[in-house]
């Protein structure tokens, strides 16, 4: 068996008023903790609510190319658009696909 008879299998076990709930829940669970994000200043790298500030961040899906540009372990750093990354990810010690224009 496939991965999507699977699920499709235990999908329909399950009463679709529930499977509706719960993706109106998952969608204000998302949809409040980017409007948290929006408000909320990054604690510092050493506080107790950086683990909870990144679970936050993780949910409201703002990963990767949305991420705030000020986490608690990140440095948001300025650099001109004709800046080559490959030059920059090697002043950083990072690898050029760890960098992000």
């Amino acid at each position: 068996m496939d991965t999507s008879s699977i699920l499709n299998a235990i999908f329909r076990l399950i009463p679709p008023s529930w499977l509706a709930t719960a993706t109106a829940l998952a969608s204000f669970i998302i949809a409040g903790c980017a409007l948290a994000l929006r408000f909320w200043k990054p604690p510092a790298k050493n506080s107790h609510w950086a683990i909870v500030y990144r679970v936050v961040s993780a949910l409201a899906q703002a990963r990767g190319w949305n991420a705030s540009a000020y986490q608690p372990d990140r440095k948001a750093i300025m650099i001109p658009v004709s800046t080559d990354r490959s030059e920059v990810a090697e002043n950083l010690g990072l690898k050029v696909d760890e960098t992000r224009p």
